[in-house]
């Protein structure tokens, strides 16, 4: 899969790339990150990427030009998709980061500054805005970076037991269940009987019910969605 990040930081991707899972799965060729400056597509000696608002107001906007220049000057995959990250996409969800990672080749991410991009390139160059909350960074490299990492652990080979992949927080519209592990008593705090037991059925029906618990009382959006899913018959609940 290849990823084309639009940023005017290139360097900021620089440890996370050479860094953990990300950085074998990319030396086995698992994904392609390849980072793009607009600056370099500018055409004035200051190579300004911003300009003033039309209309007046605070703030630069990113202009235009470079940012299509330096899109356009990439190679188009077959199953592509221009992301741009901003707090006035669609949430970024667990469903979105596996859509991409089997139905798209390729990802483009534009990493905003100021004020945002100009418009245009919204509505003519992007074909998707993604938002990793309700709150407002610096710059888009951070979500961008989320967006690479989500996506990347996805990607058949990068985790060594792909099978973990599908018992994680929010793959069945839940948060994940309590995890242990030696020594069984800590400081005077033990293990939960039921997982020392070594029946499975029970330690199933445990987790399942932590599941459920600790997201009606952390998530309760999340449980009214769950709940919602259950009575449509979308999820299987195994209690």
């Amino acid at each position: 899969m290849r990823f084309d990040i639009i940023t005017l930081f290139p360097e900021f991707f620089a440890s996370p790339l050479s860094s953990g899972l990300m950085a074998k799965a990319l030396a086995r060729g698992i994904a392609e990150v390849v980072l793009t400056n607009p600056r370099k597509f500018t055409t004035d000696k200051h190579q300004r990427v911003d300009d003033e608002p039309y209309g007046g107001g605070v703030g630069m906007v990113m202009k235009p030009e470079p940012l299509f220049a330096a899109v356009e000057s990439l190679p188009s995959l077959p199953r592509r998709e221009v992301i741009y990250v901003t707090p006035q996409g669609e949430p970024l969800t667990q469903q979105h980061l596996w859509h991409w990672s089997q139905e798209r080749d390729q990802l483009v991410i534009l990493c905003g500054h100021y004020e945002g991009v100009d418009e245009r390139v919204v509505e003519h160059l992007v074909t998707q805005e993604i938002s990793i909350g309700d709150f407002v960074l610096t710059c888009g490299e951070i979500p961008a970076l989320v967006i690479l990492n989500g996506v990347l652990r996805l990607l058949p080979g990068t985790v060594g037991k792909a099978a973990s992949l599908h018992h994680e927080s929010f793959e069945d519209g839940l948060l994940d269940y309590p995890h242990y592990t030696r020594p069984a008593e800590f400081r005077g705090w033990s293990v939960p009987p039921v997982l020392l037991s070594g029946h499975h059925g029970e330690i199933a029906a445990w987790r399942r019910a932590q599941q459920i618990e600790r997201t009606r009382q952390r998530r309760p959006d999340l449980y009214a969605k769950w709940l919602n899913a259950q009575n449509a018959g979308h999820f299987k609940n195994s209690c």
